[in-house]
This record gives structure tokens, sequence and C-alpha cells, in this order.
């Protein structure tokens, strides 16, 4: 398997394991239209076409000369001061549990790491990504954009963490659901 940056031959690949990854998940997005794909495939589309849009983390995870999985980071801020909001994370359902998201995640954690980025946060399942270094966010005083997360919403502080706390804030499409 390779991990390497999204190139544009990808954008329609990476829609489809987005779509595949998400559909009947317990807590997947609604679809923006109705009968449509699970609203994640929508959002990568949405977070591609705006400021917050980091290329360098955007990563597919290659087999076979496909796309299996896709994990992107874009900006967030937590009181202002700049972060990095993680999600989607998607892999194939037929490629889940083969260590494709693990090595998804541990690459772009290595690749926001080696960009300087000083927090990254998360909505997720906290037995799935504690094995990455998240934890609660308000364990570290960052607020999640909604109380009602609870310890789903999670932060990994990476090396130029300088102690940022107060509310989390993703990148604006998150906001549109």
């Amino acid at each position: 398997m390779l991990i390497r940056r999204e190139a544009p031959d990808d954008i329609d690949p990476i829609r489809a394991v987005t779509a595949a990854a998400f559909r009947g998940a317990q807590h997947s997005a609604p679809p923006v239209e109705p009968g449509g794909d699970p609203g994640e495939a929508t959002l990568v589309g949405w977070l591609r076409a705006d400021p917050g849009w980091i290329p360098e983390l955007s990563l597919v995870a290659i087999e076979d000369d496909a796309v299996v999985g896709h994990v992107v980071a874009t900006r967030a801020h937590v009181d202002g001061r700049p972060a990095l909001g993680l999600g989607p994370v998607s892999v194939l359902p037929g490629w889940q549990r083969a260590g494709v998201g693990s090595a998804l995640m541990h690459a772009v954690l290595g690749a926001a790491d080696a960009l300087h980025e000083p927090l990254v946060g998360l909505l997720g399942e906290p037995g799935y990504y504690r094995r990455f270094g998240f934890v609660p966010a308000r364990s570290v005083d960052v607020l999640a954009p909604n109380e009602a997360w609870g310890d789903y919403f999670q932060v990994r502080t990476l090396s130029d963490y300088a102690g940022q706390v107060g509310r989390f804030s993703y990148a604006a499409p998150f906001e549109r659901f």
C-alpha cells in the first residue's frame, strides 16, 4: 500500500470511497440531496473549495493502482489561533480493519507535524482514536464546537503545541450540516 498526496485524478475515486465508507454508518451526516451519498462525501468537495484546504494534508491510500482510503485535515482554529480539523477518514468497506485507516492517520499526523501545525481536533470514537494520541479535548482546555459532543471531540497535540486553549472551530464547510 502506498500513501500519497491527493492528485486531480483522485477526486472522483475519493468521493466514491467516502460515500461507500459512510453509507449505512451509524453516525454519518445526512445526504445533502434526498437519496444521495452520505454528507461526508459532499463535505470533502466543499472543503476542497474552501480557503481552509491544505493540499499537503489530503492523503490517499493506494492499492493495486486504486484509491482504497482517504484522509483530510483542513484549517481550523482554537480561539482564532491556527489548528487543524481532521476528517473525514474514509476506507472502502472491503479494506476496513486491514490497517489502511491506521496508515492514513499516522501519515496525516506526521505530515501535520512536519508542517509545524500545533494541534489536531476531530469528532470520533475515543476508543479508536486514543491509539493515535488523541485525548478528550476538554482535558487540555479546548472546548468542542458543540458541548454535547463530550469526549467524542478529541485533540492531539503536536510538536509545536504551545498551550492553545479555548473554543475549537472547524473550517466553514463543517457548519453547513
